[in-house]
């Protein structure tokens, strides 16, 4: 075996991934990577071990793998923000009322929401779920109030009716509490918690996330400067529009050496569009612009119409209206397709779970095709490599959709 890897070769890579909104300890990723590759390896037959990290980021491992007859040793980063996510989070109910007035008044009065509608069905009705069960709730807790005043009046005392309406009121808060703790359940709260992130700066960038865009940029750009023969950024969800952002500034900072590592960027389950259609959305429609066009990077979008949480095969620069006049090079828009790369027993399983399917990306398929989460971030091929020959989805949506078009200054 030849001690210097052939083109499109790793036999070391550095992954960085950055998790969508996700308030949950990093390590949960890794535990996942665990017991999801795992299953991929019985399943598919190479190895894959795991190890503790080898770098000095915060959060991650070190992963071993015997695959196409080649051995790669890869460090995965977790690029953290959740504590970002848990500060955006409200702790009280009527914040969170408020949370929902101000966002349906920003998605409905820009014209966003008819436009998204225009894409996928999907990801409109998972960003009205919580907005319908939390006036659900509501509604209950109103309806309590109003049952203790009537049958307080039914005794045809003014002061019973009070009385009832008092335990009515009491009886209403009790439930919407309850409903608060029952979050892990119903999701509504922290969907609310999501959509509102990005409609309380209308698509721009809190100061809190520029400034750790900024660091995850630092992170890479180290790793760039490394031995790894390629460094890979995984974006999932929410974490597709940071990546994006984290890359174009790389790029445009001259920060991605022409003679360094091979630099690949994965999308998966991205919502791009829910925050790049929003008014003040300049930078990331800036990013976007730039990024579809360099030679710097190879880019590949992965998403699956099964997932409803995901604008699936959305091209994210097409839909948002600002591919370069002269042609754009990324993303590549492929389908997951799970309908084809789960068993059909596998796949009635999941359907319905919609939140545990939105992180299918990560996970084990037991019919796999030419997507697999493992040899891409463990495996003996770079990103660019192993797509090399791979035509576009023909399901893909890439109209501009998008009344929001312009951008910022790069």
């Amino acid at each position: 075996m030849s001690s210097v890897p052939s083109a499109g070769q790793v036999r070391r890579r550095r992954v960085f991934y950055i998790p969508g909104y996700d308030p949950i300890h990093p390590r949960r990723y890794r535990e996942l990577y665990r017991k999801e590759s795992a299953e991929q390896t019985r399943i598919s037959g190479y190895s894959v071990t795991l190890k503790p990290k080898t770098t000095k980021g915060p959060y991650g491992w070190h992963v071993s793998s015997e695959q196409e007859g080649e051995a790669v040793e890869a460090d995965v980063e977790v690029l953290v923000w959740s504590d970002i996510v848990r500060g955006s989070m409200s702790n009280s109910i009527p914040a969170t009322y408020a949370q929902l007035a101000r966002t349906a008044w920003t998605y409905i009065a820009s014209g966003v929401l008819w436009r998204l509608m225009r894409l996928r069905k999907g990801p409109v009705i998972a960003a009205l779920y919580p907005v319908g069960m939390l006036l659900a709730q509501l509604l209950a807790a109103l309806l309590l109030v109003w049952l203790g005043w009537r049958l307080g009046g039914l005794t045809g005392w003014p002061l019973a009716a009070l009385a009832g309406m008092g335990a009515g009121a009491g009886a209403a808060v009790y439930l919407l509490r309850w409903f608060r703790v029952k979050d892990g359940t119903f999701f509504a709260y922290y969907l609310m918690h999501d959509y509102a992130y990005s409609a309380r700066w209308r698509g721009a960038n809190p100061p809190e996330l520029e400034a750790r865009i900024g660091d995850f940029a630092d992170r890479i750009a180290e790793a760039l400067s490394g031995e790894a023969d390629e460094v890979l950024v995984v974006g999932h969800s929410s974490g597709a529009h940071v990546g994006v952002s984290v890359l174009a500034d790389l790029i445009r900072a001259g920060r991605v050496p022409a003679d360094g590592p091979a630099l690949g960027f994965l999308t998966l389950g991205q919502v791009v569009p829910m925050v790049s259609f929003l008014p003040e959305a300049q930078r990331l429609r800036a990013d976007l612009h730039y990024l579809c066009a360099r030679d710097e990077l190879s880019w590949v979008d992965v998403s699956a119409p099964g997932d409803g949480c995901a604008f699936a095969l959305c091209d994210p620069v097409a839909v948002s209206g600002v591919a370069p006049a002269t042609g754009k090079r990324w993303p590549l828009v492929l389908s997951a397709a799970f309908t084809q790369t789960l068993s059909p027993a596998r796949w009635a399983e999941l359907r319905w779970r919609f939140f545990r399917l939105h992180f299918q990306y990560l996970c084990a398929f037991d019919q796999v095709g030419d997507y697999d989460y493992f040899r891409i971030t463990a495996g003996p091929q770079t990103l660019a490599a192993r797509y090399r020959d791979r035509a576009p989805s023909k399901s893909r949506i890439d109209r501009a959709v998008s009344k929001y078009t312009d951008m910022g200054a790069p």
